[in-house]
This record gives C-alpha cells, structure tokens and sequence, in this order.
C-alpha cells in the first residue's frame, strides 16, 4: 500500500492531519491497524531516477511484507508508505520532511542527498523519528541525535578509496579534482585531494560547480592545458557525460574520470568509449555482488519492468530491517522504533545484515570500484579498509 503526497493533497487535509495521525498511535504501545513509512527521494528533476529507484526498493519489500501477512506482537498490521518528493533542493526537502511528521510517519527511508539529509534530520530528530539514509557525508551522524542512520559506507571512507585507486591502481600523474558544490560533492572532493597531496601527488586543478552545470567547455580547455590525465569527479552522471562530450569537442581524450557514486549509474553507460576509462567509486555495492542479489534482481524487473538504477537493494534490505524493528519494540512510537533499530542486528535479505553503531552509522560497509567496460559497470576491487 502506497500513498503519495503532493501540496494539494496536503493543503486539503492539512485540517485533519493531527487527528489522523493520533489515531494512528493511539494508546501506550498498542499497535495500530496500519503503519505509515515515509520515503523521501528526489522523485523528479536530474537525479529521479535514482530517486524512484529507492522508492520502489521500499514498495518492493511492503508489498512481500503486507503480503506475507506481517504481524507485531501477534496482530496482523498494514504497512502503508507515504512518499514525497524532494527535489533534491534543501527547502523543499524541509518542508517534505515536516508533511511526513504531520501523515504520522513512525520512520523515514531518506533522503538520497547529504545536502537534504543533513538540514531534514532535525525535524525528525524533534519527533523521535528514525530517518535511514543512503546519504555518505560524515556530517549526517555527527548532528549529535539518535535518529540518524546511514545504509551504507560513508565518505570518509570513501574519499580514502577515491585517492588510493587513483594513485595506486590507475598510475596517475598530474590530477584534477571537480565537484558539484553540494555538502557530498565539495567533501567527498577534498577530502581525496588532501589524501593525493599528502601521498605527494600533483593536485594541479581544482574546480567547483553547482549541482546543475553542465557547460564545460571552459574547463575541458583548462583540463587540456593542464595535462590532466586523471580527474576525479564528484560531479552527477549528466554533468560527467556533459564533460565528456566537452573533452570529445576539442579531441583531448586521453584521460580517465574516476567519479563518485553519482556517475556510477546506467545512464553513464552512454559515455563509454569517449575516453580512455571512466571509474567510480560507490559504497552502494551492486546487488549482483551479493548471495541474493540475482533472485533480488528477477523480482525487482518483474514488479517495475527495468533493472535497479541505483541502490533499491538497500532501501529493500532497509525497509525488511526497519519491520524487524517494529516487531521488536512491540510499539508504533518512533521512539521506540528508533531505540530498537540502535538494538538489531537485522536480516537484511540481499546484503546480509544491518547493524548500525551508537552514531548511526553502518557496521558492516565496504567501498567498492568499479570499470565501465562493454556498456556495463564491472568490479574492479572492494575493501572496508583502503
């Protein structure tokens, strides 16, 4: 069961929101019929897709769980999802946050940006709700509240993999660092620039963007001049492709983009052959990685007609571990769910298993890289350590 909500949709209900979310939890730690999880997800605009994907991760697993005929404490309970769209942009991303606190939400899944993660965490923070994120920048667990959750490695770790590969595996010599401006991008991006520069490599280019440049003919020039032959890119998957055909304009080729996980996508399939390599980073390990991960896969076409394009495996695996949860707080207050979540050890059907430390961040998380070769994006190595 899925319900969205739009401004209207909010607006005309507005009057009885509290009265329905009242209903929803009333009494101590009885449980109510249904239970409302909020998704919130760039479901529009460039990073959509990715959005939707995390989306249907979540409808997935409801949709096994209301179907399995899932139980708290012995009554049969409804799960009931109640998406939003972010935007991607901060104060829409706020003002979503604070319609899912008013629907009666007792946990959220998102958001799939840091820069929205970060500034929606305490509102649900206010509430006591648990908020389990895909978002990587350190900051997210570092606001000093229980209710902050990460899925998946952060960039700490990640920023580590980004300099080793490049230095290590991929041999470069003269580097250029690029980033979108976004509190991911921007520290994702200096954060492998110290670590090139303290491995004494030659950082000779850094550049900022917005999120949604995608004119580069400027820097393409900049990057040939410089004699880059590797640039390591937090740019988006349409900004990274916008850059290739850029470098293909003035036929300087000769380069490898190692990116993070934000190129690492099959829309950036369509860039494969432009250059001499493209490479990314991503703590948000490929389904087919995993045990389950190819019976994951045939249930997900069949229900959506495509593949995953991002990490609905984790937001699936999320959602299983956040029923875990509820059945084992026997309650439908946030607080509770939120205190629980910090307790499991939780069954994660396609990665294993979720456990999270006393600041919410993942216990069992590796950061894989991967190859664009033959349209397709193949591991190249994984480590939890770098």
């Amino acid at each position: 069961m899925a319900k969205s909500l739009n401004r209207r949709q909010f607006a005309a209900g507005l009057a009885l929101a509290p009265m329905a979310a009242s209903g929803l939890l009333v009494g101590c730690n009885r449980m109510p019929d249904t239970v409302r999880i909020g998704v919130a997800q760039p479901l529009s605009g460039p990073l959509g897709a990715l959005g939707q994907d995390l989306l249907n991760g979540v409808t997935l697993a409801v949709r096994e769980l209301n179907e399995s005929g899932f139980s708290v404490d012995g009554k049969r309970i409804a799960l009931e999802i109640v998406s939003v769209d972010d935007k991607s942009d901060v104060e829409t991303g706020k003002q979503v946050a604070q319609e899912l606190v008013d629907a009666g939400v007792v946990a959220v899944i998102g958001h799939l940006n840091s820069g929205v993660s970060i500034p929606t965490a305490p509102i649900y923070a206010a509430h006591g709700i648990a908020q389990i994120a895909i978002s990587t920048n350190p900051k997210y667990t570092e606001l000093g509240v229980p209710t902050t959750l990460r899925m998946v490695a952060n960039d700490t770790l990640q920023a580590a993999a980004l300099a080793a590969f490049a230095s290590e595996q991929l041999g470069g010599k003269r580097f250029a660092t690029l980033d979108d401006g976004t509190p991911y991008g921007k520290d994702l991006s200096e954060g492998a620039a110290q670590r090139l520069e303290a491995a004494k490599k030659s950082v000779v280019l850094r550049q900022s963007f917005d999120d949604k440049t995608v004119a580069f003919d400027e820097l393409a020039a900049k990057l040939k001049a410089e004699n880059i032959d590797i640039a390591v890119s937090t740019l988006n998957d349409f900004q990274a492709l916008a850059l290739l055909e850029a470098l293909k304009k003035i036929n300087y080729t000769s380069l490898r983009l190692l990116g993070g996980d934000t190129v690492k996508t099959t829309d950036m399939q369509k860039g494969a052959g432009i250059i001499d390599g493209i490479y990314a980073t991503s703590p948000v390990l490929e389904a087919k990685e995993f045990t389950a991960g190819p019976q994951f896969l045939e249930k997900y076409g069949a229900a959506f007609g495509k593949p995953p394009a991002y990490g609905g495996h984790y937001t699936y695996d999320s959602m299983y571990v956040l029923s875990q949860a509820l059945q084992l707080a026997k309650s439908a207050k946030p607080e509770d769910i939120t205190a629980a979540l910090h307790k499991i050890n939780g069954y994660a059907p396609v990665t294993g298993t979720m456990k999270w430390d006393d600041k919410g961040e993942q216990r069992y998380a590796a950061v894989g890289v991967y190859e664009l070769r033959r349209g397709n994006w193949e591991l190249r190595m994984r480590s939890d350590r770098w």
